[in-house]
């Protein structure tokens, strides 16, 4: 990379060469005219990266989330719940205490 792009001072910049390269080490085939086009595209990419790591001041902590946000999970509370038998009842066949499936897959007993 290159650094000292015109109009930001500092940036590095990619050379489509190094766009090809990159597209080599993803086995991406790309045309002439998209090696042009990604350059410039990536180009700008690393600008604005370089922009914002300009911006950020040491004075300001890093944050995960633009609001502060708070756990809306209510409490958990015990209730009862349906005994063995009255999960079973409306199943269509049941056994031995347990829901009774068809066998899959020709899985044996």
């Amino acid at each position: 990379m290159k650094c000292n792009p015109p109009g930001v001072r500092g940036v590095p910049t990619i050379s489509r060469d190094e766009v090809a390269h990159l597209a080599r080490l993803a086995r991406l085939a790309v045309t002439e005219q998209e090696l042009d086009k990604f350059a410039g595209q990536l180009d700008i990419i690393l600008q604005s990266v370089a922009q914002v790591t300009e911006v950020a001041a040491d004075d300001v902590p890093p944050t995960s989330h633009a609001v502060p946000l708070t756990n809306v999970f209510r409490e958990d509370v015990v209730r009862p719940g349906l005994t063995q038998q009255q999960a079973l009842s409306g199943a269509p066949s049941a056994e031995d205490g347990r829901f009774r499936v068809p066998r899959i897959l020709g899985e044996e007993q």
